[in-house]
Formats: structure tokens, C-alpha cells, sequence
């Protein structure tokens, strides 16, 4: 018998009943060793109980993530987040639709990478129903993200309709923007026949980083501090979400709109 089988006994013989687990809490903690003797001698079982006792705290972590997530969205339907939706920004899509999707992204970042696949997506589907406004919030990690964001706001600063298609370019050919740097954008921007030399004025202007600032601030406001994030007519999604989830949203506030 180990020594917990005796702990226990002598206590059930000295309580004059069966054990609780305030007693067998006294006995280990007056002897802790008992605890590791007990493991050394069943060490599977013990691994066994804590795989088991850790896949019960990750199901829970996950349902009650789930119960707050659902619970945030019916509460930004009610009280929808309000992001700024300045005249001049860059619109990709219907300027009239009645579904806006503001996007907090890093060009270089992977998850943002599919977050523009999703969105792809979402302008397949619903067409003129959806506009997306892209906002910037580069992450001090990702070298290439900073750049990018300026390069994007001296094309618009040209070109609008070029700027989504610059946008779309990056996005496309991500892995080459982590390689290459400025000069795949450079390369990028000169495909699409911008002036570069225009760019470059731009690019020293320092009312050029007004926009990004403001995106970025506003991002923190809304507890967005990590890309991709969405809000979308006022409900946020936070994190590269399949097209379901924006479909979900979506519908539910074009049916509320009929």
C-alpha cells in the first residue's frame, strides 16, 4: 500500500468515519511528498487526469468565449460601434451600399493576408450591397507594414480607383512585399501608371500619416489591437474570420433594413 492509502486509513480510523476531502487536504499538505510518490507510482493515470482536466478547461474557456462573443454582438447591434468615415477616404465598392465593412489591417500580416481573401469573398456575394473602407494599423513587428500603409495613402492621394488595386496587389503577392520591401512597391505602383515622382512627394509630406495615426487610434479605442479586425455597420469581428461568420452578420442587418 503507498503511503496516501495509509494517510487516509489512519485518518479514517482516527475520524471514526469516512474520509472528506478537507482531511485528505490536511494530510498532504502536512506531507506533500505523498502526492509526488503517488505520481512516480502511476505516472500514466497522472498524465491521463491532467490531459483530461486540461481538454475540460479548454472546452469551457471556448463556450464561455462563445457566450461572450454572442452577447457582444447583440450588444453592438444595439449600440452599433461608430468608426469615422471621412470624405476622401478610399472606398472600395458602392459608395451608396447599405452595408459598410471598415477593416483595421497590416499589410504584412498573414492573417490580414486571409482576411482579404474572406472579403474577396464577400464582394463576390453581395455585390453592390457592400462597401469596405480600409484602415490602417500596421504592427510594429512586421517591418514592411508602415511603408506599405504610406505607399497606399500617396497612391490614393493620386488615384482612388488605383489604390484598391494597388491594395489588391500586396495582398496577392504578400511573400514578395516580406522579401522585397519598397521596391516591390515601387514596382507595384509603376504597374498601375502612377507617377512615382508624385509619390515620392507625397511620401514627404507629413500630413501623409494623418490618416494612418487616426486609424490607428481609433482602432484602440475600439479594443482592436490585433489584425485583421472588421466592423461591419457597427459590429465588430476581431480576427481573420471565415465568410460565414460576415455572412451571418450581414444578413442579419440587410434583413433588418427591409
Amino acid at each position: 500500500m503507498n503511503k496516501i492509502f495509509h494517510s487516509v486509513l489512519l485518518l479514517t480510523l482516527v475520524a471514526g468515519c469516512s474520509v472528506n476531502k478537507k482531511q485528505i487536504h490536511e494530510a498532504i499538505k502536512a506531507d506533500p511528498e505523498l502526492i509526488f510518490s503517488a505520481i512516480e507510482e502511476r505516472p500514466e493515470r497522472f498524465m491521463e487526469v491532467v490531459r483530461k482536466a486540461a481538454q475540460i478547461a479548454e472546452n469551457k474557456a471556448q463556450l464561455e468565449a462563445a457566450e461572450m462573443e454572442k452577447k457582444r454582438f447583440a450588444d453592438e447591434f444595439k449600440n452599433p460601434l461608430k468608426p469615422q468615415v471621412n470624405p476622401g477616404r478610399v472606398i472600395f465598392g458602392n459608395k451608396n451600399a447599405p452595408i459598410t465593412i471598415v477593416e483595421y489591417s497590416d499589410f504584412e500580416c498573414p492573417f490580414c493576408s486571409r482576411g482579404f481573401e474572406t472579403i474577396q469573398q464577400v464582394k463576390k456575394h453581395y455585390g453592390d450591397k457592400v462597401r469596405v473602407i480600409y484602415k490602417h494599423l500596421p504592427l510594429s513587428f512586421h517591418p514592411q507594414a508602415m511603408p506599405s500603409a504610406r505607399y497606399f495613402e500617396a497612391v490614393a492621394r493620386q488615384s482612388p480607383e488605383k489604390a484598391e488595386k494597388f491594395h489588391d496587389i500586396i495582398f496577392s503577392n504578400q511573400q514578395r512585399l516580406t522579401k522585397e520591401g519598397v521596391s516591390f512597391l515601387r514596382e507595384a505602383a509603376k504597374s498601375l501608371g502612377l507617377n512615382l515622382k508624385t509619390i515620392d512627394k507625397d511620401l514627404a509630406d507629413k500630413d501623409l500619416m494623418k490618416n494612418i495615426e487616426a486609424d490607428v487610434l481609433e482602432a484602440g479605442q475600439f479594443q482592436i489591437t490585433g489584425t485583421p479586425g472588421f466592423i461591419i455597420n457597427g459590429v465588430s469581428l476581431r480576427g481573420a474570420y471565415p465568410f460565414d461568420n460576415f455572412k451571418s452578420i450581414i444578413d442579419q442587418h440587410l434583413a433588418a433594413g427591409q
